[in-house]
């Protein structure tokens, strides 16, 4: 199936976007591909995919910036990397996965729109909470094919743990080792079917990544862009519920 310009266009704005906070953008891609009909069994994989290189390069850009802590990264990440591969195992039905992923749909518009303002200082992070943060959603990143940053900064943010730039820089690393494992699951249950078109897909999101990479580093955001993918996601999530 050839989806055309306007489809290509979402994906690589998507990933400028999304990259420039140092998430992998999975969640608006799956919500692109779900307007563009496309089945459940290819966007999982294809998004996941996505994520390694727009995650990977978003990562790479912050670590250059002195933007990284592994103490931060190592609690979250102990347990979601195991659970992302169960998650990724398991079939499920495609009317749970349409209601699943609406809601994370739901869930990033909230955290675009009405995200906490940047905190001034941080806290030492509880390790047992963090464990508990983390295979949930490594659980549920492999469940339906997202990184689970879109869901890790908001509440890195909120708890006052990390700076915006350090939530970035782990935000984009948990995402990227999370695909990687999502990405295992779907291979030893031969379920990795990505879309046919997924070398374009990843040459733009290489592409829109270095772009929003760059962009975040130099501390520039674009409020068009935040309010045009949040109705994407927007009609995606009622898609995904009504139809």
């Amino acid at each position: 199936m050839e989806y055309g310009i306007v489809f290509y266009a979402l994906i690589f704005v998507t990933a400028i976007l999304y990259s420039s906070v140092g998430h992998g953008g999975a969640s608006g891609y799956l919500a692109i591909m779900a307007i563009f009909a496309v089945s459940p069994e290819n966007m999982r994989a294809s998004a996941l995919i996505l994520n390694l290189f727009v995650a990977g390069i978003s990562f790479y850009s912050y670590y250059r910036g002195g933007f990284f802590r592994l103490k931060l990264l190592l609690p979250f990440i102990v347990l979601s990397v195991p659970m992302s591969f169960l998650g990724a195992r398991l079939q499920i039905n495609p009317s749970t996965y349409k209601i699943i992923l609406g809601i994370f749909l739901l869930i990033a518009i909230t955290r675009m729109l009405f995200a906490a303002r940047k905190p001034v200082d941080t806290k030492p992070i509880n390790i047992p909470l963090a464990l508990a943060i983390g295979a949930f959603l490594g659980f549920f990143s492999g469940l339906i094919g997202i990184g689970g940053g879109i869901i890790l900064s908001p509440i890195l943010l909120l708890l006052r743990w990390a700076t915006i730039k350090e939530t970035a820089a782990v935000s984009a690393i948990f995402i990227f080792l999370n695909s990687a494992s999502g990405i295992a699951g779907l291979v030893s249950r031969g379920g990795m079917n990505p879309v046919a078109e997924i070398y374009i897909l990843i040459a733009l999101g290489i592409g829109g990544s270095l772009i929003g990479s760059h962009m975040g580093r130099a501390r520039l955001t674009s409020l068009k862009l935040t309010y045009l993918l949040a109705a994407v996601l927007l009609f995606a999530s009622f898609k995904l519920f009504y139809f």
